[in-house]
Parts: structure tokens; sequence; C-alpha cells
């Protein structure tokens, strides 16, 4: 009888892995200057659009005397940005057509993969709410039944008391993982089910195992997005006007140079 012979697993290529170095990241966001600049209107009222509904939910949450979700809430951008950015991986795969589209075409996108891209927003949006409860149960673990003091007075409350400190080194770690699980599951999923036919759940494992296997350079794009929201906030996020549109057109260059081929 003859046995065939079997690659062992420690020489399998691995299909998930590329040769990209961190610095790669610094070429993606250039990119996505280079894809805002081109024909810069519909993004930048992109941009504007993102930039008005933020404050209208910002708005409505002081409004409703919610403010002490609002913390959590604007960490909690981060996980469904990815989702709000299809407009703009859209101009950018028309524009790598050589097409040229308007803001029309970019809010109202028809996805490869049909309703299953409702479905994997729907599964983020459910994880920012987890996340936003789990802020409020560890803001009532350390500080019990007493009631949110209010913006003018939360920073002192945090940063001048050792239960303040500790609430926000334990708040920072489980944010941390929040983060870090929707960054994940998401950043190449959304591209990957406007561009291709692929269901929710596999598009979100494939955009997992993608990231961990390309990590150093996926950490490096998780830095810049993550330096840039920050600054973003720091302006009153005036900057997302202008951010946010530059990293959704980079983001689609990251699933272009590590996951942009068919599925096997």
């Amino acid at each position: 009888m003859i046995i065939p012979a079997v690659v062992p697993p420690a020489k399998q290529e691995n299909r998930w892995r590329s040769a990209l170095p961190p610095a790669a990241a610094f070429g993606w966001l250039a990119a996505g200057w280079r894809d805002f600049r081109t024909g810069p209107l519909p993004s930048l009222s992109y941009g504007i659009l993102v930039f008005l509904v933020s404050i209208g939910i910002i708005a409505s949450f002081i409004a409703f005397g919610w403010d002490y979700i609002l913390f959590p809430a604007l960490a909690g951008f981060m996980v469904v940005g990815p989702l709000l950015a299809i407009g703009l991986y859209e101009k950018s795969r028309r524009l790598a057509a050589g097409e040229r589209i308007g803001l029309a075409r970019m809010v109202f996108v028809r996805a490869a993969s049909g309703g299953q891209i409702l479905f994997t927003g729907v599964l983020l949006c459910l994880l920012m709410l987890l996340w936003m409860r789990s802020a409020v149960l560890i803001y009532a673990l350390f500080f019990g039944l007493l009631p949110f003091p209010g913006l003018n007075h939360i920073a002192p409350m945090l940063f001048t008391t050792p239960v303040g400190w500790a609430m926000l080194l334990i708040g920072g770690a489980v944010g941390g993982l929040f983060a870090a699980f929707s960054f994940a599951i998401s950043v190449f999923a959304i591209p990957m089910q406007l561009d291709q036919r692929v269901d929710a759940l596999t598009a979100m494992g494939t955009s997992m195992a993608l990231v961990w296997n390309n990590l150093p350079v996926m950490l490096s794009w998780a830095a810049i997005v993550l330096g840039l929201f920050l600054l973003s906030l720091a302006t009153g996020l005036l900057g997302l006007i202008i951010v946010f549109p530059v990293l959704g057109h980079g983001t689609w260059y990251a699933y272009r140079a590590i996951a942009d081929r068919p599925l096997q």
C-alpha cells in the first residue's frame, strides 16, 4: 500500500501571514490622505456627517441625563467606527478602479455580501452596548450607589482619590480588552464584506486571524488610529471631519495589503 506524503504542520504555508513591517502602517495612512485629497468634497462631507451625528448623540446623552455613560460611549465609538466608514472604503475601491463617486453613493453602499454586513453591524453594536454596561458595573463596584458627580466633577473624583485611580486601572484594562477584540474582528471584516460575498461570522473570524498573524503591523495601525482619535477628542471632535475619512481610506489599503484575496 502506498501512503501519500503529508506535509508536517510546521512546514505548511500560513496563508494568513504577510511580511509587512510595522512601518507599512504609515504607508496606509499616506494612501488614505491621498484618497482624501482626490475629489475631497465627498470625503469631507462624509466626515462632517460623522461629526454631526457624534455631536447629536452626545447632546442627547446630556439632555436625557445620561452623562454617566458619555465616556464609555466615546470609547465605544472605536467599536463601531469600521462600520461607519463603509462609504469611505467604497470611495477608495472605486478610485482604484479609475472611477469617481459622489456622497450619495458613499452613504447608500451596496455591499457584495448583501444583508450579512447588517448582521455584522448588529453584532458590533451589541458589543458596544456590552462595553457600556460593563463600564457602568465597574463604576458601581468601586463607588457603590454614589451618584455620578457630573462632568464638571468627575476628573477630581478619578484623579485625586485612590479609588478613582483603581477604577481607572481596572476600567482601562477591561476597556482595552473590548477594544482589542472589536478591532480584531472588525478591521478587515467590513471591507471584506463590501468587496466579497462572505457571511458575517466568516468575515469576523478571518479578520481576527489576519490581525493575529500580522500583529506587528496591525499594532502599529491600531496605535495610529488610537492616537488620531484621541487628537480628535482633544479638538472637541472637530478633528473627526478630517481624521475619520483619512483613517477610513487608510483602512481600505490595509485590507488590500493583507486580506484582499479570495477566501480558500
